[in-house]
């Protein structure tokens, strides 16, 4: 029996629960059901059926509000009108692809490079993050001259062949590629040790060391830099240096993810590779960037991008198009203008240390951790032995729900509450979120 998917099982809707539906939901699902691939999920036993968003907050169907404390793919926020007047004005003159000239994509390009390390030079477009990284796979590969690839133990990284057989949280009913290794994630709050940079690196020459035994040439460490689906393991600044200088030594590149940590998300750094003072090889974006415009990008150091572009064309039809560069362009004018970086550094600071008082009031909370607006809440059934609590985690979820707070969880063990809203989340948003989970521990005698 294959294993369930952190990611997509965890917390998800069984048709078994269909009785405790109402009638209009219940239809509307029997609908779904009937026209769209079993592979689909839904959130919660009792689905939420959203039909507005502003900011924060969503409205359903019944006009109650919630707050969204999960979506980072409307970055700034949902709907946002600056996202959506760049969309319209563009829409109305022109929406091509990549091989005729246009300023869209030079303007951008020029504007997001200059976030970046000087020694990141060159980028790339597409339409999703699995896009994103399965070419930073393919440029890897190539400039590596080796096939193998290491990622850590519940790592997503995309859909796509490449990707799917590089991302354990999707369950064990989606083999892993013969070429990819697992390592295990710097997990500061389990791992005894004194130095978890120095642990993790290790790990990665352990890695390494299993791909040569197996006769697999080495191509790369792929991680996002928050470990995000590993349970949300911030770590302390510089903590990975140790192991990219493993990953350089054995002939391979660093593979950024920044999907979930990037745009001035973790406060401390633009990137959430900078937290650490890296400058990786690749660096890979997903619909953050546009605010959940499909657009996507791959950022390089020219010469590893040249050992695959100067061979190979590339070409992705809506990749890098006016519309969505236009949204992208709209995404980096607010972060910048309105200051979302620092913000995220204040608020999240605020946030993490609400929640860290909660957890001297419950015992179920076993850590805390986070940088900027990305906090991971630990929920163990004993706070001595650090037992992981899933039938908790789970059942917290649902009382969130019910008091309007939309979240879900992350980690092996499926027991971390992954906090991580627009960045539209503001100090009023605090109490509502903090409350909710102090009542759905009180109510469950946790």
């Amino acid at each position: 029996m294959p294993t369930r998917s952190t990611i997509m099982d965890t917390n998800s809707y069984r048709p078994e629960e269909a009785g405790e539906l109402d009638a209009g939901t219940r239809e509307l699902i029997e609908r779904r059901e009937r026209v769209l691939g079993e592979s689909y999920r839904l959130f919660y036993r009792s689905p939420v059926h959203l039909v507005r968003g502003e900011g924060a907050h969503l409205w359903d169907a019944e006009g109650r509000r919630y707050l969204d404390m999960y979506n980072n793919v409307a970055s700034l926020g949902h709907c946002h009108p600056a996202v959506i007047d760049a969309v319209d004005r563009q829409m109305r003159m022109l929406n091509t692809h990549t091989r005729y000239v246009h300023e869209t994509i030079v303007d951008y390009s020029e504007r997001l490079l200059a976030t970046m390390p000087a020694e990141l030079g060159k980028a790339m477009y597409m339409c999703t993050g699995s896009e994103a990284n399965d070419l930073a796979m393919r440029v890897a590969r190539a400039f590596s001259g080796g096939e193998g690839i290491l990622v850590t133990r519940e790592a997503y990284h995309g859909t796509s062949d490449l990707t799917s057989g590089a991302s354990p949280a999707l369950g064990s009913g989606q083999p892993l590629a013969a070429t990819t290794r697992i390592i295990e994630a710097p997990d500061a709050y389990r791992v005894d040790t004194d130095d978890i940079g120095h642990w993790f690196a290790d790990q990665v020459r352990s890695g390494i060391a299993d791909l040569e035994l197996s006769g697999i040439r080495f191509a790369g460490l792929m991680i996002d830099s928050i470990f995000s689906s590993d349970g949300v393991l911030p770590g302390t600044r510089g903590m990975l240096r140790e192991a990219v200088e493993v990953v350089h030594a054995a002939g391979g590149v660093l593979i950024a993810d920044e999907v979930q940590p990037g745009f001035g998300r973790t406060g401390e750094s633009f990137w959430g590779f900078g937290r650490h003072g890296l400058v990786p090889d690749l660096v890979t974006l997903g619909k953050p960037m546009g605010n959940g415009i499909p657009v996507s990008g791959l950022v390089a150091r020219p010469e590893v991008l040249a050992a695959f572009s100067d061979s190979i064309p590339y070409f992705n039809t809506f990749g890098g198009n006016p519309v969505s560069m236009a949204a992208a362009s709209a995404v980096l004018d607010t972060i910048q203008s309105e200051g979302l970086q620092q913000h995220s550094a204040e608020v999240g600071a605020e946030l993490l240390a609400a929640y860290a008082d909660l957890a001297d009031r419950h015992p179920a909370i076993g850590d805390v951790r986070g940088a900027g607006l990305f906090i991971g809440c630990e929920l163990v059934s004993d706070p001595a032995t650090k037992q992981p609590d899933r039938g908790l985690a789970l059942a917290v979820l649902e009382e969130l729900r019910s008091r309007g707070v939309l979240t879900s969880v992350a980690g092996p063990h499926g027991n971390v509450l992954k906090l991580r809203p627009p960045l539209a989340f503001d100090r009023g948003d605090i109490d509502w979120a903090v409350g909710a989970l102090d009542d759905s521990l009180t109510a469950l005698g946790a």
